[in-house]
């Protein structure tokens, strides 16, 4: 078994350095926050991520934490490169964290740097000139992508749909793939260009099917098409399958955004201009922004008006809320003068001018709207009758498609979601003509 160390102690850090544990290897991870190594020495898991407790717990013996760079570089076979790459002002990954890394190598390092964090195709070349010049040779570089989602990403890592390795040194490439033995999954052997190309290149295309059913959903709106028939219709066909198929109010995270950016940044550079990811890019901000539309639709002006979001991390089963569009939502909102509420059953950012509550139904007492933004379980059970009473407007805006429409309205909401079919007669029950038992 080998010694590995991991730098950064965030998601993939984490997660990373506790699945290798948990296959045999000795880890240490280090990282340069000193409250995060603390908590992490006294056995607490600083992020919330379904099953990584469990995973830290059972490998406490085969996991060290430190600040120290020539601690964690001691004895190493493999150093895990697991730091963040948020995008610049200008749209390019910012490096600088895994320059810090690089730049940090004792002299007398032996070790494989391998690169987990998501990088620029070119990156492992410039990496691996800096390590030449210095007169480093005899450490390696290998690219492995990592391909977890949160609030899965355990099992992503010992369940991956495939491995990704590209090397230099065809040696470097097999040292790095013995690490995964345990593991059942194809392994992708590749140069370190294309390994580099295949993390960008899978986010975008994952990108571009929301982007592309959140285009469709709009269409259907228009013509009097329900999106979830449509996505169930085109995702049986085996050629494009069901999966990122789900209309919404768009996609956030640490990943997706920053990685289309990048991807976009880099054609940009090369001297391509990138069409269709700029158009994958431009629906999603426009996305978040037609619930908006939405609510002055059912409520006119919004000044005055209160509002819930409910749901704020940017998917369910995490705490993440990078990008997440509650916060493009409540900045919106308030920007138009209503009153915010915000529930979340595991998140509970401090988002100025807007008001945390305990539970959903604290959040809604006394709305104009309830808005659906992030689809927790919890909220399949939402709508209620103690709900309707509760608000002062029975008006559900559905931003994840998570209800069904017909059994809301029969409970005496309004209901719309996103690309599912709706009349200019379905407003609020009180006022409607409709009978909401055959309202789609």
């Amino acid at each position: 078994m080998a010694r590995i160390a991991i730098f950064g102690a965030g998601y993939v850090g984490l997660v990373t350095g506790a699945c290798f544990a948990d296959l045999g290897h000795e880890v240490v991870i280090r990282d340069v926050l000193p409250e995060r190594i603390e908590r992490l020495r006294n056995g607490e898991v600083p992020i919330y991520e379904p099953g990584l407790d469990d995973v830290l717990a059972r490998n406490r013996e085969r996991i060290a934490f430190t600040l120290d760079v020539r601690e964690a570089v001691q004895g190493a076979d493999f150093l895990y490169v697991a730091v963040g790459t948020p995008p610049t002002y200008a749209g390019d990954a910012d490096l600088s964290a895994v320059w810090t890394v690089v730049d940090e190598l004792p002299d007398d390092a032996r070790a494989t740097i391998v690169m987990k964090s998501t990088v620029p195709v070119g990156t492992g070349e410039k990496v691996r000139a800096a390590l030449d010049a210095r007169g480093l040779e005899a450490i390696g570089y290998v690219s492995n992508p990592e391909f977890t989602a949160e609030g899965t990403a355990v099992r992503d890592f010992m369940e991956p749909d495939r491995v990704v390795i590209g090397a230099f040194d065809e040696a470097d490439g097999d040292a790095v793939e013995a690490l995964h033995a345990g593991i059942d999954a194809p392994v992708v052997r590749a140069d370190v260009n294309s390994a580099e190309m295949i993390k960008l290149t899978a986010n975008a295309f994952l990108v571009t099917r929301i982007s592309f059913i959140n285009e469709i959903a709009n269409v259907c709106e228009l013509v009097g098409a329900d999106v979830t028939s449509v996505a169930e219709g085109i995702g049986l066909d085996h050629r494009l399958g069901p999966h990122f198929l789900r209309a919404g109010i768009g996609w956030g995270g640490s990943c997706f955004p920053k990685d289309s950016l990048a991807l976009k940044q880099l054609a940009a550079n090369s001297g391509y201009h990138f069409h269709l990811m700029n158009a994958v890019i431009e629906v999603n901000e426009l996305q978040k922004r037609r619930v908006v539309q939405k609510l002055q639709r059912h409520l006119g002006g919004l000044r005055g008006k209160r509002v819930a979001l409910l749901g704020l991390a940017f998917k369910p089963n995490t705490d993440d809320m990078r990008e997440a569009p509650s916060l493009v939502l409540a900045s919106r909102l308030i920007a138009e003068g209503a009153e915010v509420r915000g529930w979340d059953p595991i998140a509970r950012p401090d988002l100025q001018g807007v008001e945390l509550c305990d539970s959903p139904l604290e959040a809604v007492t006394g709305t104009d709207a309830a808005v659906i933004v992030t689809e927790w379980q919890e909220l399949l059970d939402f709508p209620s009758e103690e709900a309707r009473q509760a608000m002062r407007h029975p008006l559900i805006i559905d931003g994840r498609n998570l209800l069904d429409a017909r059994a809301v309205r029969a409970l005496g909401f309004a209901y719309e979601g996103v690309g599912r079919t709706v009349s200019p007669l379905d407003v609020f029950p009180e006022t409607s003509e409709r009978d909401p038992e055959t309202s789609e």
